[in-house]
């Protein structure tokens, strides 16, 4: 009880909903109160799992009334600290894993409905069980969810054809902090009524409201794909492949990854069963894979004729096209584990980073020679999607052997990411490319946004969540 005899918020919510959907078992409040990354470790009052999107909007009424904050989580596999609670022990983690249906599913209008707690890998079975293809694909899809893939603007794999979480929206059903439910769950192409709200929280965090369903374009299913594995000698060679396909290729132009070898020699390190596609070493690698909705169509003609014109041209020294669906496997194995390898290697510094396409390579060379002057104690994994501009540039702890390589390195990690940021800006990129911002970027955004669009992001909170209970904290400094 409070002071005076009232009830604690907690006791009210155990009160109103019950155990069954507010749960306080400490094991299961631990879980989910620290971040993917273990950056931030926080304390929930308690996990909310409601069931539907009525049980969602009673709970927010409810909370904004008691004025608690709320964090809603999906697969909490956020690399920003987006879904974790803080540290004070009053925050409430309302958790979309049981909503999980497939509501709707039309093929004939390429769209589906679907509920926020979806893992993203079985969004993409649904689709392809009815003969279409959702494009959405990052490394976490077994068990990331769609409401967070859509509430960070996920990107992934193959934004060079497809576009951003955002571009695969027609509609939304979002809870709002008051508890009112707005929906526009339609699945129209065009519909120019008004302002369109979905796109406030498409990126938002969950600071505005709570995603419980999204209607989502769906695609002719790939049915032919050729997927080639090519050395190249610099990351300035890289984007001129890429152009290059797109010339031979055109819109089948589907995943274009640039991989360096030390990210190669890191999976094979840590991974057993993985291999290098090319006998012969390379500074860099690119993955690129084309892809057609015609069966049979010789995709893998098509990519050997770009490719050997490419080699004529220098802009590659080597290359291999998969020959089975195990081969272009083994490929994208690499590509998708290199997160993991890097974990199993130790501390890292994770940089998130979008340039303009031609300057991904200036980038990449003044980076590169800064951390080689200032940074002893790491070592530079740059890769990325560099069909879309963004660069994962990650520092791993030096193999020196000192014991307190990490520490120093976490001691400096501030002043790093403000170089880098800094450099990103002087280039006309951004801090954040697909991972958003959570609380681990916030100060970020105020050093880098301009004070017109910060006063039109607080204004928009304050329209939408004036008790500031929605995700305090993340994406704006909490007041």
């Amino acid at each position: 009880m409070m002071p005076g005899g009232a009830a604690s918020p907690l006791q009210q919510l155990i009160a109103r909903f019950g155990t069954a959907l507010i749960v306080t078992d400490p094991q299961q409040l631990a879980a989910v109160s620290v971040d993917h990354r273990q950056l931030y470790r926080g304390k929930a009052l308690a996990l909310a799992l409601p069931r539907s999107t009525a049980e969602v909007s009673q709970l927010l009424a409810f909370c904004n009334a008691l004025r608690i904050g709320v964090v809603p989580q999906g697969g909490n596999t956020s690399y920003c600290g987006g879904t974790a609670p803080d540290e004070s022990g009053r925050q409430l983690v309302l958790s979309l894993r049981r909503l999980n249906a497939i509501r709707d599913l039309q093929p004939l209008n390429n769209s589906m409905v679907v509920e926020a707690g979806c893992i993203l890998a079985d969004v993409q079975t649904a689709a392809t069980a009815a003969g279409r293809f959702f494009p959405l694909s990052l490394g976490a899809e077994g068990s990331c969810h769609i409401g967070g893939n859509l509430s960070t603007n996920a990107g992934g794999v193959n934004v060079v054809r497809y576009g951003m979480a955002r571009d695969l929206v027609l509609g939304l059903e979002v809870v709002l902090a008051d508890g009112r439910v707005l929906s526009t769950l339609g699945a129209l192409r065009k519909d120019n009524t008004g302002y369109d709200l979905r796109h406030l929280f498409i990126g938002a965090e969950g600071t505005l409201g709570v995603i419980t369903a999204a209607s989502l374009k769906l695609f002719p299913a790939p049915r032919s794909i050729a997927c080639g594995f090519t050395a190249v000698p610099d990351p300035a060679a890289a984007v001129g492949l890429l152009a290059h396909l797109r010339e031979h290729c055109g819109d089948l132009v589907t995943s274009f990854e640039l991989i360096p070898a030390v990210a190669v020699e890191l999976v094979q390190r840590h991974l057993p069963g993985s291999r290098a596609p090319l006998a012969a070493g390379s500074p860099w690698y690119v993955l690129c894979e084309i892809t057609s909705a015609v069966a049979a169509e010789a995709l893998d003609e098509r990519l050997e004729e770009a490719l050997g014109a490419a080699l004529e041209a220098g802009l590659l020294t080597d290359a291999v096209i998969a020959q089975s669906e195990r081969e272009r496997q083994e490929f994208w194995f690499l590509r998708e584990n290199i997160p993991e390898a890097q974990r199993r290697d130790g501390p890292s510094l994770k940089h998130d980073v979008s340039l303009p396409i031609n300057r991904l390579p200036e980038f990449i060379e003044r980076a590169s020679d800064w951390l080689a002057r200032e940074v002893a104690e790491a070592y530079i994994v740059c890769y990325g999607h560099v069909g879309d501009g963004n660069l994962h540039f990650n520092l791993n702890q030096s193999r020196s052997g000192a014991t307190d390589t990490a520490d120093r390195l976490a001691g400096r990690e501030h002043e790093i990411r403000r170089a880098l940021h800094d450099l990103v800006k002087d280039m006309d990129g951004s801090f954040s490319a697909e991972h958003g911002i959570g609380r681990h970027k916030v100060e970020e955004l105020e050093r880098y946004a301009p004070p017109l669009e910060l006063e039109l992001m607080q204004a928009i909170k304050r329209a939408f969540d004036p008790n500031g209970i929605m995700n305090p904290g993340k994406v704006l400094r909490a007041t």
